[in-house]
């Protein structure tokens, strides 16, 4: 069908489109009518088919801070972890939330917080392997969804995976619903990503009610982790700085909280890892000091019943 025929001005069938129009003809259209057969007769010429196009909904990347410091190349040999060969099994009547364990030796845990990140993490993981050193990564699922492969080299290389939440929202002020929603989304996407199911679970800005820390427990058997050592380094982003506050806080069985989201952090840790190693420091995962909890209380008791 011509397309003229729309605008209500049919065209003599005997003249084809590319023909000249006679003037008679012409001065039968109105201006408004003309102007639109113009653009009719153009873009029927030129625009190409129509496709469709699905659009995909992705979730946004969590954006980090810039940073102009780069990490020092290694000179020489790095002080590296001995090989650990502990246990990672602990009772689920453990306690319900951890601030830090006590422990008999100079064992300590790195916490790194809110990735994947697609170039901070693996960064980290390259200082990580190159020291022997296990940590524990509290990821967000949506993050996860986003960079799979990453997570899924954090699990090859050994470290252990933790519970951020689906979206890291305040789960304090969430309804017991939405709360068991984020926890188990995000354990469903760890799972579809790496095949494993996270053991504990770090909410976000340490905000979880006692009460909800509890069904937590009992529902899905994830202690609440917080942390005893706090660099603040999502607020000061200055290497020195964390690696300082890193190190004056730490002691035997601390919890050290840290985010791989931003670069600063990442650039703060060669100092930080290699001070804690000479320092005679352990580095081992969450789980592995929630074990050993367990291992101290069994053998307190056992010195108790010989004495």
């Amino acid at each position: 069908m011509n397309p003229l025929n729309h605008l209500g001005h049919p065209l003599n069938p005997k003249h084809n489109l590319g023909d000249n129009l006679s003037g008679l003809e012409l001065s039968k259209l109105s201006r408004r009518s003309f102007m639109l057969m113009a653009a009719a007769l153009t873009s029927c010429a030129a625009a190409p088919p129509l496709e469709e196009k699905k659009k995909i909904a992705s979730p946004t990347p969590i954006k980090t801070k810039k940073s102009d410091y780069k990490t020092p190349a290694v000179k020489g040999p790095v002080p590296r972890n001995p090989d650990q060969h502990l246990t990672t099994d602990f009772s689920h009547t453990a306690d319900i939330t951890f601030t830090h364990v006590p422990v008999t030796s100079k064992y300590i845990a790195m916490t790194f917080d809110d990735g994947p990140h697609p170039k901070n993490t693996p960064r980290l993981l390259d200082m990580l392997r190159q020291r022997n050193i296990k940590a524990t990564f509290f990821v967000i699922g949506r993050s996860v969804n986003l960079y799979p492969d990453v997570i899924r080299r954090t699990v090859a290389e050994g470290h252990e995976i933790g519970n951020h939440t689906m979206t890291h929202r305040s789960l304090s002020k969430l309804s017991d619903d939405e709360v068991r929603s984020e926890i188990r989304r995000c354990t469903d996407a760890i799972g579809v990503a790496t095949g494993i199911q996270p053991r504990t679970l770090r909410p976000p800005y340490g905000a979880l009610l006692q009460r909800q820390r509890a069904m937590v427990h009992d529902e899905f058997g994830y202690p609440t982790i917080l942390w005893s050592v706090d660099p603040l380094d999502w607020k000061n982003r200055v290497p020195s700085l964390v690696s300082s506050r890193i190190l004056a806080g730490a002691k035997p069985g601390a919890i050290i909280l840290s985010h791989d989201l931003h670069s600063t952090t990442v650039d703060a840790m060669p100092d930080t890892l290699d001070a804690l190693l000479s320092r005679g420091y352990q580095f081992v995962t969450i789980s592995q000091l929630i074990a050993m909890q367990v291992d101290a209380t069994a053998q307190a008791a056992q010195g108790s019943a010989n004495s």
